[in-house]
């Protein structure tokens, strides 16, 4: 998937992949390979263990049940129907906090980086908050991924906060950074 002539990664919502019976059977094995494999390689996804095919097939059930619920909204990047990427943001579930969303996963295969994929998820996702009616957008990310940081400033994200040394992963530690993108402004 690397280099020039590669194929283009068709992104998918929810509702499109649930629809495709052999996209959707396969999705949770798919999504676990990739997510795995990039925690083992030291990525910032909030395990510091790679995820068992168990944990993963649950979250994405309850993704799934979001996006069916109107809660929330998955993305799902295909290259010739090879999982290469995936994203998701869900509601907050306090009511005073309801029209907003955090964009709580994005990842991109190892062998896709570099390829737009995680921008065109990410564009989709933002597209999907704003179509939806949500107000705010809100990621978090770990202070020293600085090609998801760019990614999400160059989509018009902004810091609005920063807690030092937060994020453990064995003895290291690292900033989480707060994003936001502010939907009733961009619009």
């Amino acid at each position: 998937m690397t280099g020039k002539g590669a194929a283009e990664p068709v992104v998918l919502d929810g509702t499109e992949l649930m629809s495709d019976p052999g996209l959707e059977a396969g999705f949770a094995e798919a999504a676990h390979r990739i997510l795995a494999d990039l925690v083992r390689g030291g990525a910032a996804l909030g395990w510091v263990e790679p995820p068992s095919r168990h944990e993963v097939a649950e979250l994405f059930g309850s993704v799934f049940r979001a996006v069916q619920a109107g809660d929330g909204a998955l993305r799902a990047a295909y290259v010739d129907r090879r999982l290469v990427g995936l994203g998701y943001w869900l509601r907050y579930a306090r009511p005073t906090h309801r029209p907003h969303a955090d964009l709580e996963k994005l990842a991109v295969d190892a062998a896709a980086h570099g390829c737009g994929v995680g921008r065109a998820l990410s564009a989709a996702l933002v597209g999907d908050a704003r179509r939806a009616g949500v107000e705010v957008l809100t990621l978090d990310a770990r202070g020293d991924n600085d090609h998801a940081l760019r990614l999400y400033r160059s989509l018009g994200f902004t810091e609005y906060g920063r807690l030092p040394d937060f994020v453990a992963v064995g003895e290291r530690r690292f900033d989480k950074v707060f994003y936001m993108l502010d939907l009733r402004r961009h619009g």
